[in-house]
């Protein structure tokens, strides 16, 4: 039984994924298991996963039954993870080596739920390296509601603490975790060390931003059920920073 349990979705992402996978079996803490669910993938996803997996036992190549999208890859993933820690990691992204070790002993000292880093932005390519987007040293339910500085690759939750993880099959489902475990009053920590690389594609979520607005509006109204002022207030403020975040980032 790992201690660490890594949540990757898998889509069509033959050009990214052994990078990816290279980068967990490069980090210094070695208890993890990495549980990669290939979402009905029509390229060589599965493929290069499987020679991977053949490599290295603790990799664990899921299988789902068609494609679900990445809320239901990555609650199947979870439904199979047997560590006591739940860490995020999209199939394009990238960790730093020291990334696991930095953060469970971020975790352990400070008897945390919910953490996340400090981030760089990388191209397509990989070739270009943007701006740090520095990790806030705190976020809770009413901050991150109108805040977009939780990347979800570099998020790890501490499954003692926290409650079951429930993936909702909507846009933006990690925000929508990320909030379900922060509105019993658990507050979510920042490490803020350049501890990951998140990869920036033409198709991605963040380049199109219009979609993006009306994913978090339905979070407000039909998951989260916040009257229409305050989801219109919250909804602002969003903006706001993921317009400078885009911005800066």
């Amino acid at each position: 039984m790992a201690l660490v349990s890594i949540i990757m979705p898998a889509y069509n992402a033959a050009d990214f994924i052994n990078e990816t996978i290279n980068s967990v079996r490069d980090q210094t803490f070695t208890d993890w298991e990495l549980l990669v669910v290939d979402d009905g993938s029509k390229d060589s996803t599965l493929h290069i996963v499987s020679a991977a997996a053949s490599l290295d036992e603790r990799i664990r190549l899921i299988l789902s039954s068609g494609n679900q999208g990445p809320a239901g890859a990555r609650q199947l993933a979870i439904d199979h993870a047997t560590g006591r820690y739940v860490a995020f990691l999209d199939s394009d992204d990238l960790w730093l080596p020291n990334k696991l070790e930095y953060q469970l002993s971020f975790m352990q000292a400070n008897n945390a739920v919910i953490t996340y880093t400090s981030v760089r932005r990388i191209s397509e390519d990989g070739a270009t390296i943007g701006k740090l987007l520095s990790a806030p040293a705190t976020l809770s339910y009413n901050q991150l509601l109108k805040n977009t500085a939780i990347v979800t690759s570099t998020v790890i939750v501490d499954r003692e603490k926290s409650i079951p993880l429930k993936i909702k099959k909507v846009g933006y489902d990690d925000f929508c975790l990320w909030l379900s475990i922060l509105k019993g009053g658990q507050i979510a920590l920042g490490l803020d060390e350049d501890l990951g690389r998140y990869r920036v594609r033409g198709g991605s979520v963040s380049s199109r931003p219009m979609r993006s607005i009306g994913w978090v509006w339905n979070i407000y109204r039909r998951v989260e059920r916040i009257s229409l002022i305050p989801s219109v207030w919250y909804l602002a403020n969003y903006g706001a920073r993921a317009w400078l975040k885009r911005r800066n980032f």
